[in-house]
């Protein structure tokens, strides 16, 4: 496979996209923006998707953002955004370990962020982080510019340990539950964007997500950890009878759809049922709502999400075109295209299942087999059938109950 998304046989693989720009089909802009401010990480998690998989680029990318790249990156986003009237975006500070750039630098980003792109746009700032290195001083920074704070954490000590580890081989789960002791002090709880919870079938699901309560985040997304067709992910064989994922999280949706009260929004089941009810979900595991977001990397250069990493080499990569706005430019790109389109991207046995709306092929990164490219069903098809038919059961049990 080539390196290059120039190289991409797209037409092989099913999708015409030079007729897909003459019948009159327009993209939509960009408004969520990933900035890799720092390209490295202090720990060493086994399931990383940028220094474990098929694409190793982040070696030949600096370190760090450089003030430089990114007050560019700012201006190619204000103008990227006038350009097409987006009103608000997102950006989040990524990496690697975005904390690892020191405050200093993270509050020269949020500053010049805000300088740069408001009045005119309306700028929502977060920063993912593996929570480490949250301190007194990152928390004052994130106060005084309003950046909301997203944290992974696996669960408790022993879900977490078994595979975020530093690179001595010391776990980090007490570091990272004691930046979101200093996170959630106060005032400074406002900030809180959630958890981000890697599946991993070894854990109880239920004692997972209790784990996770304590913290009382406003939601917590549940990520398949990453695979295709061609490197299938921990415990996912080639039966379609067989559905771990499924079951795993149907514990967790058992337990969170039959508590008392709402105890935190878990993002994968919110889409699924808001899809099931004829609602719109803009969601990477489900739906088929257009993927609106780039991956700016330390270099300046542009990429998708760094999930496509686990394909193959290139795959998240976004080619320089001309001397304009590349963002512009990137949005006639067949990548983009191809998540754009919605079920004109997937496979015919997608399209003919009756749950496809809801279901929307899954993650684009899951549908890729080496030599057949990504309009294949998932490699979680099972799994998605399965928890998606469960919750629907669930819901129409009570709508059917409410209206008796």
């Amino acid at each position: 496979m080539g390196n290059s998304t120039e190289e991409l046989p797209w037409s092989g693989w099913g999708l015409d996209f030079a007729e897909l720009r003459h019948s009159g089909w327009q993209p939509l802009a960009f408004r969520e923006f990933v900035v890799k401010i720092h390209g490295l990480c202090n720990l060493a998690c086994d399931y990383c998707y940028v220094y474990e998989m098929a694409d190793q680029s982040w070696r030949d990318k600096p370190k760090t953002m450089s003030r430089e790249v990114f007050d560019r990156a700012c201006r190619m986003i204000a103008d990227h955004a006038a350009r097409f009237a987006v009103p608000t975006i997102d950006l989040v500070f990524h990496g690697g370990e975005p904390l690892l750039v020191g405050t200093n630098e993270l509050d020269y980003f949020a500053r010049t962020a805000r300088q740069l792109l408001e009045p005119d746009i309306k700028v929502r700032l977060g920063i993912q982080t593996n929570g480490v290195l949250i301190d007194e001083d990152v928390l004052r920074v994130c106060e005084r510019w309003d950046v909301r704070v997203g944290v992974s954490l696996d669960g408790g000590a022993t879900e977490h340990d078994r595979h975020r580890l530093d690179r001595r081989g010391r776990g980090s789960h007490a570091r990272v539950t004691a930046g979101l002791e200093r996170l959630l002090t106060g005032e400074r709880r406002r900030l809180f964007a959630g958890l981000l919870c890697t599946i991993d079938l070894a854990n109880d699901p239920v004692r997972t997500y209790e784990s996770l309560l304590p913290f009382r985040p406003p939601a917590v997304d549940f990520l398949l950890p990453n695979g295709s067709w061609t490197t299938p992910p921990p415990g996912r064989i080639p039966d379609p009878a067989t559905a771990p994922y499924a079951d795993w999280l149907i514990a967790i949706f058992d337990r969170w759809y039959g508590a008392p009260e709402l105890e935190t929004r878990v993002r994968v089941f919110d889409d699924i049922i808001d899809l099931l009810l004829g609602r719109s979900a803009a969601s990477e595991l489900v739906g088929m709502a257009p993927v609106r977001l780039a991956v700016i990397e330390t270099d300046g250069s542009l990429e998708q999400v760094d999930e496509l990493k686990s394909a193959f080499d290139g795959a998240a990569r976004i080619p320089v075109r001309g001397d304009g706005n590349q963002l512009d430019a990137a949005l006639w790109e067949p990548s983009i295209a191809a998540r754009q389109i919605g079920a004109a991207a997937l496979a015919d046995t997608c399209r003919a299942c009756p749950i496809h709306t809801v279901c929307g092929g899954g993650h684009y990164v899951h549908r890729y087999q080496e030599g057949a490219g990504f309009r294949n069903p998932s490699v979680y098809c099972a799994d998605l059938k399965k928890l998606i038919g469960h919750i629907e059961a669930r819901v129409r049990t009570d709508l059917i109950a409410a209206r008796a």
